[in-house]
């Protein structure tokens, strides 16, 4: 006899597993554990046992279970179980696997009731059960007995709360029925993970023990100590019944029979029993079930709604249509055009946030790398003065001059022109390099066809490297027109009279025309990378770069500020980056050899990445702060230029500050003209070819056929994609079967149970009349309760008085018509209860008057009789 409302659910899960299967994903539906906790003895492993609806947990008396079993129900079309302890071994008889449990107890904690806190795993596999995990947990105890330690007690509350805390439990709290409910430990363990009572349901069990005249009515009937999911009663099988072998399916007929016959149950027996328990966990399993298919449906839809734009073009596919193929290879010619221009241009969809990419990089080029390479050749002054000595001494030849010679000038200038030619060359090579990156980005679009995207990059890229032997030619042309002639009237150059008025402490900054003193130039966060540790080590400033000064700040709100360096003398030269670190360095020092900041002579500025510190040395150049310069002369070569004679010096002066000035016309006008150079003839011309020409080359280079045929794992894709769109309408469609098939139940509403919460003195009235002091034959005597009186004559007791009722007996069976008895109720006839006078109504007890000792005897005699 298995659990019928589980087997149920068993195809409705079984249909979403394989709704989900077919697209490839797992259905997460995480069913809830289940988790009895209850006293010592109280019929947890029974309650757990009747839910499954096989007979395989040990049983007796004192404390049987002590160690945690986690058991795995594992939906398989073959019946067996296997223990984590020992895989290899498959059981099929559950008597071996009782067996099994009760030697792996005693392995770990030998056999004098010592407890264990490590679980025992047995995976159950059977065609009649659903995935889920159910927790038989050890009886809370008080007093240790045998090998168990003195904090017994909380050792194991501690091994509950782990199990029962978890939110995917539900919490079955066991509370056998003669015991006085307000002191469960069950129910307060279960009050402090659940506090809205939300996952706890109170299972009332040995209510066929209870004494006579007494029974736990107004507690199943959730009216004398509420929980918001109320209680269940149940009748567990006796150690005789489990002795003697009696089955499940027995078992449940007698409890129907129990719960049918008994004149304080009888009217809630379709509430009670273990088949009712198993329909509300079953319930529950359903509501789950239900409140996860929401969220599974908006997983399916958002799916199915980013594959339909896709699917639609895949319905009518046909993969040999000349017309979808030149159809396709026209789109796609024309999207890589529009991605190529996007890059290139900027776009306001799809911004790349994370790196610099296409237009913008090459944007950096031209503004930031080229004018850097350029002021680093540009002055180095010490050949400079150099040259210019050794020039105007070779044009004097064994003549002593008179007069500057121009021919001096314009030697220095030519030379200092030609050294435009190698940055000029190396921005075209970066500029080159981006775009044939571009290149490859905008061709991933065309990874369908992986003959056409090798084609296309192979054309562009060729034209490209064509345009970039054009464009260098073309660059390489405005140097050499530059040096054709030297035009020593252009309105920015300071002419000979300006020249030798000249202060030899030029103001470096007249490179910059047009920045005021007060200008910003950059703001940013850079680390000192230099500071010893005894003064606090590395620490990151905010710092601002202005036309003059240097200064940094704690913060930037720059409030506080820390110091301020000014930019006279200072040049920039690169360090090594640490072993240890990942940070960009790069330094500044006086070319004076003083001290930059307080005892360093340099200071260490590092950042996050190359692009950083290349970027801050482009700010440093606006700002007149300019790179050291290698000094690869000898020294004795040097020793010539400081032994001028006074007028040589003089004119060296003059020239030095002529060469100044038109260089930096010459370099304006480059670093003008360059990125319009490469623009028009790289840039523009590789768009226009993309647009105009690159169809006709993909035509002219292969037949369409070839171009357009499918890679495999393309067909792969398209075959899956089309798989997947039907089986998520598929699942979408199951989904809907279920929410149409299946019914959830509303949670309770909250009920008042802070008497959870008091202490056992504090507790309320006690929820069962007064126990008798005879006990049935065959079942043991009641644990706990007072003995008010003499069994025949039930007399009223304390608080208890209210409750007091005619004797009514706790359980049918045989033995009762045996012996006669005249306190006896016929179990046979449920309906009885109408017959009964209306002097003794079977109501609820607490309306009930006190009883009489004589009214027993006036009805129970004539009962008897019926049954003669």
């Amino acid at each position: 006899m298995g659990n019928r409302g589980m087997e149920e659910l068993i195809p409705l899960v079984n249909k979403l597993q394989d709704a989900f299967s077919s697209i490839g994903q797992s259905c997460h539906l995480d069913l809830p554990q289940i988790a009895v906790v209850g006293g010592q003895s109280a019929g947890k492993s029974s309650v757990l046992e009747n839910f499954v609806g096989r007979d395989f947990l040990p049983r007796g008396s004192g404390i049987v279970t002590r160690r945690p079993l986690i058991l795995q129900l594992i939906f398989s079309k073959t019946e067996y179980a296997e223990f984590l302890h020992c895989k290899s071994k498959k059981f099929t008889d559950f008597d071996e696997v009782r067996q099994e449990i009760e030697a792996e107890t005693d392995r770990v904690t030998g056999t004098n009731k010592g407890i264990s806190p490590v679980p025992i795993n047995l995976r159950v596999y059977s065609p009649h059960v659903l995935n889920l995990t159910l927790i038989d947990l050890p009886g809370i105890t008080k007093v240790p007995v045998g090998d168990q330690p003195p904090d017994i007690e909380y050792q194991i509350k501690d091994m509950i709360l782990q199990f029962i805390s978890r939110e995917s439990s539900l919490i079955l709290a066991v509370t056998p029925a003669n015991m006085d409910l307000a002191n469960s430990d069950a129910l307060k363990l279960a009050k402090e993970v659940d506090p809205q009572g939300l996952r706890t349901i109170g299972v009332i069990t040995k209510l066929d023990l209870m004494d006579e005249g007494t029974d736990a009515r107004d507690v199943l009937e959730n009216k004398l100590l509420p929980l918001r999911r109320g209680y269940i009663g149940v009748v567990n099988r006796s150690q005789k019944d489990i002795e003697g072998k009696k089955d499940i399916r027995a078992a449940l007929a007698a409890e129907r029979k129990f719960f049918l016959s008994h004149p304080a149950y009888r009217h809630m027996a379709d509430r009670m029993g273990t088949p009712h328990l198993q329909k509300t966990l079953n319930q529950q399993l359903t509501n789950h079930i239900r409140e996860s298919l929401p969220n599974l449906r908006s997983k399916l839809q958002s799916q199915l709604l980013s594959l339909e734009k896709e699917v639609e073009e895949y319905k009518n596919f046909r993969p040999d249509d000349p017309t979808r193929k030149t159809k396709a290879l026209l789109q796609m010619v024309q999207q890589f055009g529009v991605d190529f221009e996007k890059r290139i241009e900027g776009s306001g969809d799809q911004v790349d946030t994370l790196e610099l990419s296409g237009g913008a990089r090459i944007n950096r080029i031209f503004h930031e790398r080229f004018p850097f390479e350029l002021v680093k050749m540009e002055f180095d002054e010490k050949d400079l003065r150099r040259e210019i000595s050794y020039a105007i001494k070779n044009i004097h030849g064994v003549r002593t001059g008179l007069f500057t010679p121009d021919m001096a000038f314009e030697a220095i200038v030519k030379k200092q022109i030609v050294k435009l030619k190698e940055p000029s060359l190396k921005c075209v090579d970066l500029v080159v390099s981006e775009l044939a990156t571009v290149i490859k980005k905008c061709a991933e679009k065309l990874c369908s066809y992986p003959r056409l995207r090798e084609e296309t990059e192979r054309i562009v890229t060729t034209y490209i490297r064509e345009r970039e032997g054009r464009t260098k030619d073309q660059i390489l042309l405005l140097i050499d027109i530059e040096q054709s002639y030297i035009n020593t009237n252009h309105e920015d150059f300071i002419g000979f009279a300006n020249a030798q008025q000249r202060s030899t402490q030029l103001n470096k900054k007249r490179a910059i025309p047009n920045q005021g003193e007060i200008l910003v130039i950059r703001r940013g966060w850079l680390t000192i990378n230099n500071i010893s540790l005894m003064k606090g080590g590395s620490k990151e400033y905010w710092f601002v770069l202005t036309a003059e000064s240097l200064s940094w700040y704690k913060d930037e709100e720059e409030k506080e500020k820390k110091y301020m360096l000014p930019l006279d003398n200072l040049k920039i030269r690169d360090v090594e980056k640490g072993f240890m670190s990942n940070k960009h360095v790069f330094a500044i020092f006086n070319t004076e050899q003083r001290n930059v900041y307080k005892d360093l002579r340099q200071i260490e500025l590092a950042c996050d990445s190359q692009e950083d510190v290349d970027s801050w040395k482009a700010s440093f150049l606006r700002a007149g702060v300019y790179p050291e310069k290698d000094q690869a002369e000898n020294e004795d070569v040097g020793q010539d230029t400081f032994s001028m004679d006074p007028q040589l010096e003089r004119q060296v002066e003059t020239i030095r500050n002529l060469v100044d000035s038109y260089v930096a016309i010459i370099n304006k006008s480059i670093r003008d003209l360059m990125p319009k150079t490469i623009m028009h003839l790289m840039i523009n011309n590789t768009k226009a070819f993309i647009h105009h020409e690159l169809l006709a080359y993909l035509y002219s280079s292969a037949d369409q056929s070839s171009l357009m045929e499918e890679s495999a794992d393309q067909a792969q894709r398209r075959d899956d994609m089309l798989r997947m769109y039907h089986a998520l309408k598929e699942a979408l469609t199951i989904i809907g079967d279920i929410s149409t098939s299946t019914v959830s139940t509303p949670v309770p509403p909250p009920v008042d149970d802070t008497w959870l919460q008091t202490t056992a003195s504090h507790s309320p009235t006690p929820q069962r009349r007064p126990l008798s002091s005879v006990h049935p034959p065959g079942r043991p005597p009641a644990v706990r309760g007072p003995t008010p009186g003499p069994p025949l004559i039930p007399m009223p007791v304390g608080a208890a008085a209210s409750f007091s009722a005619p004797p009514i007996p706790s359980r049918p069976g045989p033995q009762v018509f045996a012996n006669n008895d005249p306190f006896s109720a016929p179990p046979q006839i449920p309906s009885r209860p109408v017959r009964v006078p209306p002097g003794i109504p079977p109501g609820v007890p607490s309306r009930r008057p006190p009883a009489a000792p004589s009214r027993p005897t006036i009805i129970r005699p004539t009962e008897p009789s019926l049954l003669d």
